[in-house]
């Protein structure tokens, strides 16, 4: 790991002001700290958000709740409003590593997470994203647990975020700070594709720092389906969140549905959400909207197993969200 300033930021403003060049945030770590080791990531600053009051926090906002991005997994877990609340949300966080991850994880952090290729996040690879390499080794190597959407982009690596689909799914935004002021939007906008820089994951600037999710008014019904861990505490290989609003017999008004794991940001498929409105859910149709979300899928040489396993998934978090979820 390569020598580095510490620095802890007492404020949003001490946070902001020492996020200069070359400088980090750092929440839990547990992702960035194993990107430092394999020299992946290697900042002359790194700055402690942990000490910034208020990220910790999780309070009542209108009729929805306002989440630090420094609350831990394990904290989001054990708060019966948001378990009660935003059912989606919890069954994506329990997915997350294992206890003792879920205790130093971030729901920020969590957001924020580079991919976890094998190719960008060990050292020893030439890799388009790292900045060391010309290709994404991924396209003409080991791509069994890449993506099968948005193949088409310089890389192939999936996005790390469990949480996300969910929160996408629920309508959530994000509080953004930084030098400027803050800014909310919606978490859907905070994830970008981008052709000429690939390392580009998400909208923040130099100096920006995640830190509140405000969720909305609970969804009528949600639910997140994990359809295959590639082991017990390893990132799943696809899950989708679907978040409904029913209406008169129990017909589908309107539906929110993203995939996780599948591609490079949390995807969200439209095609779906429109084969469910006007529709009582059923296994046929929710295995038509999944059908309709798989038509845009493009396999890479190895990993087309994962087009039956995300139809999979979303069919299922279609049929648990409507019947209230499974637990």
């Amino acid at each position: 790991m390569k020598a580095f300033t510490y620095k802890s930021a007492a404020s949003e403003a001490d946070a902001v002001a020492a996020l200069g060049p070359g400088a980090v945030a750092l929440a839990g770590g547990t992702s960035l700290l194993n990107l430092m080791k394999e020299r992946v990531i290697e900042p002359s600053v790194v700055v402690n958000l942990k000490s910034v009051a208020g990220l910790d926090k999780i309070e009542a906002a209108g009729d929805g709740w306002k989440i630090g991005a420094g609350v831990t997994i394990a904290a989001l877990l054990e708060n019966p409003q948001v378990v009660k609340g935003y059912p989606a949300l919890a069954e994506a966080l329990e997915t997350v590593g294992t206890p003792q991850i879920r205790n130093m994880a971030t729901l920020g952090g969590n957001l924020c997470a580079k991919t976890p290729c094998l190719y960008f996040s060990h050292d020893g690879f030439a890799c388009l994203k790292r900045g060391n390499g010309n290709s994404c080794p991924a396209k003409d190597g080991d791509n069994e647990f890449s993506a099968i959407f948005g193949t088409v982009m310089p890389c192939v690596s999936v996005h790390a975020s469990s949480a996300s689909p969910a929160l996408i799914a629920l309508g959530a935004r994000l509080r953004v700070a930084g030098s400027g002021g803050a800014r909310e939007l919606p978490v859907e906008e905070f994830f970008v594709l981008s052709k000429d820089d690939p390392a580009r994951e998400n909208v923040l600037k130099q100096g920006e720092i995640v830190t509140h999710v405000i969720l909305g008014k609970p969804a009528g019904k949600s639910a997140t389906y994990v359809a295959l861990h590639k082991a017990s505490h390893d990132w799943p290989t696809a899950l989708a969140s679907a978040a409904l609003d029913m209406g008169e017999g129990d017909l589908v008004r309107t539906a929110r549905i993203c995939l996780g794991g599948v591609a490079p940001i949390p995807w969200r498929v439209q095609a779906a959400e429109a084969a469910l409105a006007g529709k009582k859910v059923t296994p046929e149709t929710a295995s038509a909207a999944a059908d309709a979300a798989m038509a845009g899928a493009a396999p890479l040489s190895q990993n087309a197993y994962k087009v039956k396993v995300a139809h999979t998934a979303l069919k299922r978090a279609v049929l648990l969200a409507a019947r209230g979820s499974w637990k």
